[in-house]
């Protein structure tokens, strides 16, 4: 069981370390502030829909064209998400090797522009324009072309970068921003010319089918489906909680691979809401911030349930832990219940653990899928209080908090006979001990 362990936990880690999968995780954390205010803004321009008394009130305010505002933000974070990718994937990557980031980003991006069409089809004319590039090439649909291609650039970039005959170096008294920058101008000028080049070649041999489009047909587009399924979900949930039964961080090892199918089918849930699609068949339903607001309440393992089972039968027991775990659990934040009761490494918990967040993610699944609960088309802060962040996901909808009081019950039904036998067990073991303590 031990070797087993061994080799368990050295697979998970080397997966949570690969510098790749770490450059694309953080990258997309590191853009949540970006993500967090266009979703924002989609959602206060779509609440006037919803919540009439607040969009007569904003239109009273600031006029007719009160979205006006929420439209301009949007447009500037959400349709350009794939190309800030490039720029954060290509420094993140390039540090992971030495290298200070700053030029790799501007090779990166060039070689995402140049593998782009430069023709759009614009409404009223026949043929396509020359000179324009549709904006669906910087948003959520270029997403993993934005992946790909940084990580594919950087790569080769770092290489050549550190091959001494290609690298061109000025006297000492040059500046050093100028003696770097031509240290690494070859390099810069040969990736460049070798994505180009590979841009032109697979046009050619694909009858003039660009990289993006073929990469969305072939792989994005199944691999979406794929995601935005029931098992997969199921999946996803019992891998994390998994990890994290052996005291590893299951969210940050699975991040490089689920962030971004979360990221892509989230952001094209929240582009069907800016554009107020009413049809709920059309939105994905695992996306986004599905697994926040329905799934992981209190935190991974859906522990707000524990604590609130534990104020019902463990109250006394548990008096100096809840006052320690329920103010961080209101906010998704439970590691003082995850490693002070403790729930890693402990076989009387790990069933409800594990079996809480998959129950609720079927529930869940089903709930949306069925219409009964309107899709998560909002971004919301991971520290989101349960049912609140329900709401806030669903765009103001109020089945999404209720859905999430729902599952609350169904965490507390699953920990609270575990909360009761817990009890009986730690009062058999006093018991045994003050025995053995009169016997000695």
């Amino acid at each position: 069981m031990n070797a087993l362990m061994e080799k368990f936990m050295a697979g998970a880690s080397k997966i949570g370390n690969s510098r790749h999968l770490l450059a694309i995780r953080d990258t997309l954390v590191g853009m949540i502030a970006i993500t967090m205010i266009g979703s924002f803004m989609v959602l206060i321009n779509n609440l006037g829909g919803i919540i009439k008394p607040w969009g007569t009130m904003m239109e009273a305010i600031f006029g007719p064209n009160w979205t006006t505002l929420g439209g301009d933000i949007y447009f500037g974070t959400m349709t350009f998400l794939g190309v800030f990718a490039v720029f954060g994937i290509a420094y993140k990557l390039a540090n992971s090797y030495g290298d200070d980031g700053f030029e790799a980003m501007f090779v990166a991006a060039a070689c995402f522009f140049l593998l782009l069409p430069q023709l759009a089809h614009i409404e009223g004319l026949k043929n396509p324009v020359g000179g324009f590039i549709a904006t669906s090439y910087f948003g959520a649909t270029a997403l993993f072309t934005g992946i790909i291609v940084s990580i594919l650039a950087t790569e080769v970039f770092v290489r050549l970068a550190r091959i001494k005959k290609l690298v061109i170096n000025l006297p000492a008294g040059v500046p050093p921003a100028v003696a770097r920058s031509f240290q690494k101008l070859i390099p810069g000028m040969v990736t460049i010319f070798i994505f180009g080049l590979l841009g032109l070649l697979f046009r050619l041999a694909s009858n003039g089918k660009y990289f993006n489009d073929w990469l969305n047909s072939v792989l994005v587009s199944p691999l979406s489906n794929a995601a935005d399924s029931l098992p997969f979900a199921i999946l996803v949930v019992l891998l994390v909680h998994v990890f994290w039964s052996v005291g590893l961080h299951g969210p940050n090892i699975l991040g490089g691979i689920t962030t971004p199918l979360f990221t892509k089918l989230g952001l094209e849930n929240i582009d069907l809401y800016n554009t107020q699609v009413t049809d709920i068949n059309q939105y994905h339903v695992f996306a986004g911030s599905f697994l926040d607001a329905f799934v992981y309440l209190g935190g991974s393992g859906a522990t707000i349930g524990l604590i609130i089972a534990m104020f019902i039968a463990g109250r006394r027991r548990h008096k100096q832990l809840l006052s320690l775990a329920t103010p961080p659990g209101i906010f998704q934040i439970n590691e003082p219940i995850l490693f002070g009761l403790p729930i890693v490494l402990n076989p009387i918990w790990l069933i409800p653990f594990i079996l809480a967040p998959v129950i609720t993610t079927i529930t869940s699944y089903l709930a949306i899928s069925w219409g009964l609960v309107f899709p998560v088309v909002a971004n919301i802060p991971w520290v989101s209080p349960p049912i609140v962040g329900g709401w806030l996901a669903t765009g103001g909808h109020l089945s999404g908090a209720i859905l999430a009081t729902f599952n609350i019950l169904i965490d507390i039904a699953i920990y609270l006979p575990f909360v009761y036998a817990h009890g009986q067990i730690e009062k058999k073991r006093l018991k045994a001990l003050a025995s053995d303590t009169k016997a000695s």
